[in-house]
């Protein structure tokens, strides 16, 4: 999540089922207008802190993660308290009664969180990978990489990945490095939403020249 710092026009940011606790490199990112971050690790809403100063952000799925709690009436009040712009929170649209209900019922968040020293990513403990392994199948990892993936590629005009070339990533593979290969994937694409003509240009000359490359070694090997 950190590439965020470097994109500030980025609009649509997809990190779902990626281990973020931490949103704080979002907070410069005045164009962002739809953000999907459901089942990650952010265990405080005091993360919208560094949300409430985006004046575009429409859409938001915070779900699935710690930060919502077992209230979720509580949860969407305070979400909404301090991003009343929000036209969509997890995928249900909102009302102007929710908007003035949450003036009374949502916490206002005046302060980011108090940090502790966790890097983003694959979390390490066992612990924590434990649970998320009786909770994610790579079934259900694969289809919210898929859906994420080609709503990106959407956005950027090109045609969705077919199931049967996503899922092409060995099933003995850990989650965490069929995170990372998904969020690099992810990153070249919204980094691609960044360039104008002369760098596509660039781009798709480097990718021929890989392949060519990455076929004569695979003829080679036959």
């Amino acid at each position: 999540i950190s590439i965020c710092r470097d994109l500030p026009n980025i609009e649509v940011i997809t990190f779902s089922v990626n281990g973020i606790s931490n949103l704080e490199p979002l907070n410069q990112c005045q164009n962002l207008s739809e953000l999907y971050l459901r089942k990650n690790n952010i265990t405080s809403l005091n993360e919208l802190f560094y949300l409430k100063n985006l004046p575009r952000l429409r859409v938001l799925w915070l779900s699935e993660n710690p930060c919502c709690g077992s209230d979720p009436h509580r949860y969407r009040m305070t979400v909404l308290r301090n991003l009343p712009s929000l036209q969509k929170l997890d995928n249900q649209a909102v009302t102007e009664e929710e908007l003035s209900q949450a003036l009374v019922d949502g916490e206002e968040i005046t302060a980011p969180p108090a940090r502790r020293s966790v890097e983003n990513g694959c979390p390490e403990s066992t612990e924590s990978s434990a649970a998320e392994s009786t909770t994610e199948t790579t079934s259900e990892l694969l289809n919210l990489s898929l859906e994420e993936t080609n709503k990106i590629r959407e956005e950027l005009g090109m045609k969705p990945v077919p199931r049967d070339k996503f899922s092409s990533f060995s099933p003995r593979e850990t989650d965490c490095n069929r995170k990372k290969r998904n969020n690099v994937l992810n990153a070249i694409l919204l980094l691609m939403k960044e360039l104008d003509v002369e760098g596509l240009e660039i781009v798709q000359q480097t990718v021929g020249r890989r392949l060519q490359a990455f076929r004569k070694k695979e003829l080679q090997e036959e």
